[in-house]
């Protein structure tokens, strides 16, 4: 218990402490944020990565706290995509890069014996997606953390019904670490995740959600699976969804996304996170009291129903007409400018 709230209030300071020393250097590199008005600095993801690895690292080398048999693993491999996350940032790698990087590093935490070849397949895909959705939801101040430290806690819960000591340990760490960059990344956001921290937070989630539904109906498990991720998933849908019917290119950047569509119904930016932090927290509360057989596992599908329902209003919405004006703080001033 001591070591749990020891070790989260070091990730969180940690995480907040390097995303400070980061953001001048990525600055001065011209690391920035393409898909922002503002020159937002990349490569915060650093300070998430580094932080829960090294916090969580030392926990199990020193045994206080240790990790378990597959999730340092898991931690090694989140590692990995991190990598792939910084050759993304530096040289902006395509989507489709990302993915099969991703779906490689899935392949190596899986556990087959509990799934098949077969379901194993299915969850190297699930895992590979959930990432790079993660990545999609960096495009708004402080959706990509938001979503994540909800998801964190979320999916802890899950291990924690599981008795799954080393694997909740891990993602409290990494909500905490989350909650320190929130620091910086909050509206208006001074420095940005990157494909670095967003990368590395969807994959260790999905892959630590799909670990506490091993043993479980596999039906009923997708099910909590998606409500514990129904955000970053109903974001990418709608994404695909109002490219191909407006006949864009799919990998071709717009200002469709969740956040951009709440924008255009009047929302704020931090108006449009909070939106979507509580929708979060609504699938992920569904997701673990299913885990915990406190209700039903059918009522996860009125999370699927929901959010179904939500993609077809907010697809209704006009998003690639006039650019959507945003305000920019500058120098203390604000000024408003399309984007």
């Amino acid at each position: 218990m001591l070591y749990g709230i020891a070790a989260a209030t070091t990730a969180l300071l940690l995480a907040a402490v390097l995303s400070a020393l980061i953001r001048p250097a990525a600055l001065r590199l011209g690391l920035v944020d393409r898909r922002r008005v503002r020159p937002v600095p990349a490569l915060g993801g650093l300070a998430v990565v580094g932080a829960t690895c090294l916090v969580a690292g030392v926990g199990d080398w020193s045994g206080v706290a240790p990790l378990g048999t597959g999730v340092g693993e898991l931690l090694v491999a989140g590692g990995a995509v991190a990598l792939l996350g910084v050759v993304a940032d530096v040289w902006r790698l395509k989507t489709r890069f990302l993915l099969f990087g991703t779906a490689v590093a899935a392949a190596c935490v899986v556990p087959y014996g509990e799934f098949g070849a077969g379901g194993g397949v299915l969850a190297v895909g699930w895992i590979a997606f959930v990432a790079v959705a993660f990545k999609g939801l960096d495009h708004a101040d402080g959706l990509a953390g938001t979503v994540g430290v909800v998801t964190a806690f979320g999916v802890g819960a899950c291990a924690t019904v599981e008795v799954m000591d080393g694997l909740a340990v891990l993602l409290s760490v990494l909500a905490a670490a989350l909650t320190g960059f929130l620091m910086h990344n909050w509206y208006p956001a001074r420095i940005a995740l990157g494909a670095t921290g967003s990368l590395f937070a969807g994959f260790v989630l999905a892959a630590a959600a799909l670990f506490t539904r091993t043993g479980h109906d596999p039906v009923a498990g997708a099910g909590v699976l998606f409500a514990l991720t129904a955000v970053a998933s109903a974001d990418v849908v709608v994404v695909l969804l109002s490219r191909l019917l407006a006949g864009r290119p799919v990998l071709r950047r717009g200002p469709d996304h969740l956040a951009h569509r709440l924008r255009r119904l009047g929302l704020s930016s931090p108006g449009a996170t909070i939106v979507l932090g509580a929708g979060s927290f609504a699938g992920v509360l569904v997701a673990v009291l299913a885990q915990g057989g406190w209700i039903a596992s059918a009522t996860v599908a009125w999370v699927a129903g929901v959010t179904l329902i939500a993609v077809l209003v907010l697809l209704r919405i006009p998003v690639y007409g006039s650019r959507m004006p945003e305000t920019v703080q500058v120098s203390g001033h604000l000024r408003v400018r399309n984007g």
